[in-house]
């Protein structure tokens, strides 16, 4: 008895396999795929943005050599002096000398944040952007899903329809 209700189970899914397989032929799926990141690298505001960040991290790299200069010719003088001081200065200027590493460090984790912001703040409108004109241009071209080819987003192969060429003449980049 078992036997026979297990043979209509496997029947009874095959015949659904078979109906959901016809049910997809008659509407198929249309997939596409676009190199997303491509896209916002080829629009004049992210170059523009890239432009705005190097000069941002070169204020950020001058001022950090500034202050590890500072600190290293401190630490020189300090040793050049320290015999001629007594064990409390030399202790006085040695706490100093590791608060300016710590404001130091301070400084370059704060930059490095500053600088994830910034990017951050730059780059969204972009992307939102360009995800806008997939969306539009998708939808005109009748596509069910849109796969990111970008590098590292986890597409293998991508031999389907390209619509990058489509999305950057909607955005007007050539």
């Amino acid at each position: 008895m078992k036997q026979v209700k297990t043979l209509i189970a496997v029947i009874a899914f095959i015949f659904a396999g078979i109906n959901l397989g016809q049910a997809q032929d008659a509407q198929p799926t249309k997939v596409c795929h676009v190199a997303s990141q491509s896209l916002v690298e080829s629009l004049p505001s992210a170059i523009a943005a890239d432009k705005q960040l190097r000069n941002l991290a070169k204020t950020y790299e001058t001022k950090l050599t500034a202050m590890d200069k500072e600190l290293k010719t401190k630490y020189q003088n300090a040793q050049e002096a320290a015999p001629q001081r007594t064990q409390e200065e030399n202790e006085r200027i040695l706490a100093e000398l590791a608060e300016g590493q710590k404001k130091l460090e301070e400084y370059y984790q704060n930059s490095q944040t500053a600088m994830g912001q910034k990017r951050t703040d730059l780059l969204k409108p972009l992307y939102k952007k360009v995800r806008e004109a997939i969306f539009a241009v998708a939808r005109r071209k009748g596509f069910d899903y849109v796969l990111d080819s970008t590098t590292g987003t986890g597409i293998i192969m991508a031999d389907g329809y390209d619509l990058t060429n489509d999305v950057k003449a909607e955005l007007g980049i050539k």
